[in-house]
């Protein structure tokens, strides 16, 4: 997989990409991730990228040069599967979306700024909204970061165990349950005994069965579609 992220501040997003899973994934060529500077692509000599918006109103709009500019010249050395803008009006990002896009094999990621980009970009440029969440970031970049380590986790290769993932919360519409490991007791507080017992069937039946409990509780919206 090939993740082109374009940014106004590149230096956002390198710290995620050089620790733990992610820089794993890099450097076992799991996953090659590029930063795309659009000052690079202003056209004047102030690297300018943002302009005032057409019939007034507060803060600035990220032009739509420099953002074309930057798209057609990736497209032009690859065909991308999607071309994404991070921005809080999206579509909300969840686990059937990350597992969708882990299958991709080139992406582009567009980090707004400001007050966002013309909506131009929006129309013609874009293939896909997504946000991480109903609130409003300073830019796009820690959301761009948030969809990587959602989508690249995913990669085949990329964990340890590939099973664990298939067990994570959302995957089955569930919550993940409680889990436990060693002492199984520490100050008096215990372990369920039946996760010690062996009994892998019923060790099963209990994680189903506390997965579904914990899901009722905390999120019983995600039940709605399971009736």
């Amino acid at each position: 997989m090939r993740i082109d992220i374009i940014t106004l501040f590149p230096e956002l997003l390198s710290s995620p990409f050089e620790s733990s899973i992610l820089k794993r994934a890099i450097e076992a060529k799991k996953v090659v991730v590029h930063f795309h500077n659009l000052r690079d692509y202003a056209e004047n000599k102030q690297k300018q990228v943002d302009d005032y918006p057409f019939g007034g109103g507060a803060g600035m709009v990220m032009k739509i040069e420099p953002i074309d500019l930057c798209i057609q010249k990736l497209k032009q050395q690859r065909e991308y599967d999607e071309i994404i803008y991070l921005t809080p009006d999206g579509e909300q990002l969840n686990q059937p979306i990350s597992n969708s896009l882990s299958t991709k094999q080139n992406i582009i990621l567009l980090c707004g700024h400001y007050k966002g980009v013309d909506q131009r970009v929006r129309d013609h440029l874009i293939t896909r909204e997504i946000s991480i969440g109903d609130f409003v970031l300073s830019g796009g970049e820690l959301a761009a970061a948030v969809l990587c380590d959602s989508i690249i986790r995913l990669i085949p290769g990329v964990l340890g165990d590939e099973s664990s993932a298939l067990t994570d919360s959302y995957q089955d519409g569930l919550l993940a349950p409680p889990i436990y490991t060693r002492p199984a007791n520490y100050k008096g507080w215990e372990v369920p005994p039946l996760l010690t017992s062996g009994n892998t069937p019923a060790v099963e039946k209990w994680r189903e069965n506390k997965a579904f409990e914990k899901t009722k509780e905390i999120r019983p919206d995600l039940l709605k579609d399971q009736d």
